[in-house]
Parts: C-alpha cells; sequence; structure tokens
C-alpha cells in the first residue's frame, strides 16, 4: 500500500444528509492502543459527532469506539474527548469561521493513511428541511433513471 493511499474505516452519512459540506481538512486523532485496536476492527460511530474548540485546540465529541474486548483494564471511555492534531493556524482559522459565519465542524469520515489514523472534517452549513427533501427527491429521481435505463438494455 502507498502512502498516500487512504483505506476508509467509516463515512459519516448522515452529515452528507443534515449538512451542506463547504470544505474539508484532514486531521490527525490523538487514540491510544486499545482504540486502535478497536478501530481495526471497525467498531467505531461518527454518526452524532461533532467538533469543539477549547483552550486553542480541537476536539472531537460524540465519537464512539467501542471497547476493545481483549483490552480489560486498558480500555478508554468510549465517548471520551479525542483530541484531533492540525496547524495552530489552521486552527485559528477554523475557529474564526465557525464562530462568525455560523458554520460548524463535523467529522465525514475516518480512514488510515499508511498506518495513521485520520479523520477527514468537513466544514459545513445546516440543510433546511426542504433542502432534505429535495436532495431525497433527486437520489429518487437518479435511482428511477437507473431502473428504467437496466431495463430498457435487457
Amino acid at each position: 500500500m502507498k502512502q498516500d493511499e487512504k483505506k476508509y474505516i467509516t463515512k459519516n452519512k448522515k452529515a452528507t444528509f443534515d449538512y451542506f459540506v463547504l470544505s474539508t481538512y484532514e486531521a490527525g486523532i490523538v487514540l491510544f492502543g486499545t482504540e486502535i485496536k478497536s478501530i481495526r476492527q471497525g467498531s467505531v460511530n461518527l454518526k452524532d459527532s461533532y467538533c469543539e474548540f477549547k483552550d486553542g485546540e480541537l476536539f472531537v465529541r460524540g465519537m464512539h469506539i467501542s471497547p476493545y474486548e481483549k483490552g480489560n483494564i486498558f480500555n478508554r471511555d468510549p465517548l471520551r474527548l479525542k483530541k484531533l492534531l492540525l496547524h495552530k493556524r489552521e486552527i485559528m482559522t477554523l475557529f474564526g469561521k465557525t464562530k462568525q459565519d455560523g458554520l460548524t465542524l463535523i467529522p465525514l469520515s475516518l480512514y488510515f493513511s499508511g498506518s495513521k489514523v485520520k479523520m477527514e472534517l468537513g466544514l459545513c452549513r445546516g440543510k433546511k428541511n426542504y433542502d432534505k427533501r429535495e436532495t431525497i427527491a433527486k437520489k429518487e429521481a437518479n435511482r428511477e433513471m437507473e431502473i428504467r435505463l437496466k431495463a430498457r438494455n435487457q
């Protein structure tokens, strides 16, 4: 596997349904050994997670990593705050955008880059209900077209 190749662990599908993703950022994440082993097994959930700023640092809240079954006393709290690793300048620009423009930082995916676990963050704006209905209508229309094309080609 090449160094820049991404092997996705999980994606946050709910985020793209609930938010417009304006830009994306790659961040490292501080994890412990049993958490890495649990992530390698695929037992991680990003569904209701979001990012928050504390003392000039960026943390992810609500990311659930199931306890490693062979980890006994070394297991950590599944919902603990996990520190994200970004350059100071990136953190300050993201902090400014989230405070002024009413945007939010949402974890979009978790993946391996080489042997390191990375998180893809999205600078997002929330969707209204009519935007969500529009998204659903587009998906259904595309699905309908695919079914008709498939039937026509057979």
